[in-house]
């Protein structure tokens, strides 16, 4: 695995130095060491009796779901079985109707600064360069954390392109980096390589290992793909209906090349049967 590299830029406007003429070095990014046990970049998520209804209609039932910190789960079912209502749960969009949710043992009860999402569509602003989007929160030192994410995902050198003039997959790049600029506890994952062509997928695939192995952030995993859910996760979770209908772990060893895996293709088969 190749080694991210950070740029530091020490904050230095209330001294009254341009900080864009500050001299930057690279620093390498936070890795797992023997006293940094897997999960430390993680946070836990808990699931206890969750429930959500919208009106009469009934989406989530009664759900119990543990995903310790650091683990990359993938949630697989059909459309219509509660995937993105119990993303939407945990990233505190919305509330369940009963149970509770809560991150590193905390209740949920609104948006949580330590939770990021990607979704399907980029959702890049067209007026804003690639830098400018990767940094939109504008917090203190955030050119320097914008310029590392970009660098962490291999997009340095488009830095100050504009949205349009990227492909697909650079697009979904830049929001990935946008995603991670803040180095979040958890990473929900909305059906986010959906839209790309298979050799563009293969590569986000590999990206999001790499930068995941490095980092260990809890990851959220939502997809159709089952695949998808077997090359990259460590425990796949069936929904149907609103309830777990399989969960079980990916006990495969990284990096995962499913089209030539036996137990890859079995394990997608017994999740097909689920599904």
């Amino acid at each position: 695995m190749r080694d991210s590299l950070a740029l530091r830029k020490l904050d230095t406007r209330d001294r009254g130095i341009d900080p864009d003429r500050v001299v930057i070095r690279p620093e390498p990014f936070r890795q797992r060491t023997e006293a940094s046990p897997p999960g430390s970049g993680g946070l836990q998520v808990t699931l206890t009796g969750a429930a959500k209804a919208f009106g009469e209609r009934p989406v989530l039932d009664t759900l119990d779901l543990n995903v310790p910190a650091g683990q990359c789960l993938a949630v697989v079912g059909r459309s219509g079985g509660g995937k993105t209502t119990l993303m939407r749960l945990i990233a505190g969009l919305d509330r369940p109707s009963r149970g509770d949710v809560s991150i590193a043992g905390n209740r949920v009860e609104g948006l949580q600064r330590d939770v990021r999402l990607l979704f399907q569509d980029a959702r890049l602003l067209p007026w804003q360069r690639v830098l400018g989007n990767v940094g939109i929160a504008r917090i203190p030192g955030w050119r320097a954390a914008a310029e590392a994410a970009l660098t962490d995902v291999g997009l340095a050198d488009r830095a100050h392109d504009w949205p349009a003039v990227l492909s697909g997959g650079q697009r979904q790049r830049v929001a990935l980096a946008r995603a991670l600029v803040s180095r979040p506890g958890v990473l929900l994952l909305d059906e986010p390589f959906g839209a790309l062509d298979a050799l563009t997928r293969i590569e986000m695939h590999r990206l999001l290992e790499r930068i995941w192995e490095a980092h260990r952030f809890t990851t959220i995993l939502i997809t159709h793909d089952v695949a998808e859910a077997v090359a990259l996760a460590d425990r796949v979770v069936v929904l149907r209906e609103g309830r777990i209908a399989f969960d079980a772990p990916v006990s495969l060893p990284r990096p995962r090349r499913e089209a030539a895996d036996p137990a890859a293709v079995a394990l997608q088969a017994r999740i097909l049967d689920e599904v």
